[in-house]
């Protein structure tokens, strides 16, 4: 039961889970970001004489919003990034905005990649 409760939450670990899918909404994509948190434990007592004793065992997790990247496609640059905290004073979400400026060249160009496989006749018009 241990392995199997190891590998599901290797599974749901994964960072494709903390930063959503990217949501196009037309002039812009929105990506959720989010924070999980697991906890287990367990416990086992037994009476000195042998005269009784218990075990016991328990776990418990959760998901919470934390923030969602907004990429504005038609402004250039780092200006064309949000970041929207869901919480107030979320380090996460702070420390997002500061990454902001040194993620943003690389989120555009991700954006154009993946415009440009949808899109491929729009890649082909703008070479001309």
């Amino acid at each position: 039961m241990l392995k199997t409760t190891a590998d599901e939450l290797d599974r749901l670990l994964s960072p494709s889970h903390i930063m959503g899918s990217a949501i196009d909404l037309g002039d812009k994509v929105v990506i959720p970001v989010a924070e999980f948190g697991f906890g287990f434990g367990a416990g086992h007592a037994q009476h000195k004489e042998g005269g009784g004793g218990g075990a016991g065992a328990g776990g418990g997790g959760g998901i919470s919003p934390v923030a969602l990247v907004i990429v504005h496609k038609d402004v250039r640059g780092v200006e064309g990034i949000q970041v929207l905290s869901l919480r107030k004073d979320n380090p996460v979400a702070q420390v997002i905005s500061a990454l902001s400026e040194s993620l943003a060249p690389r989120v555009i160009e991700a954006m154009k990649a993946m415009d440009s496989r949808r899109n491929p006749e729009k890649k082909s018009e703008e070479s001309q």
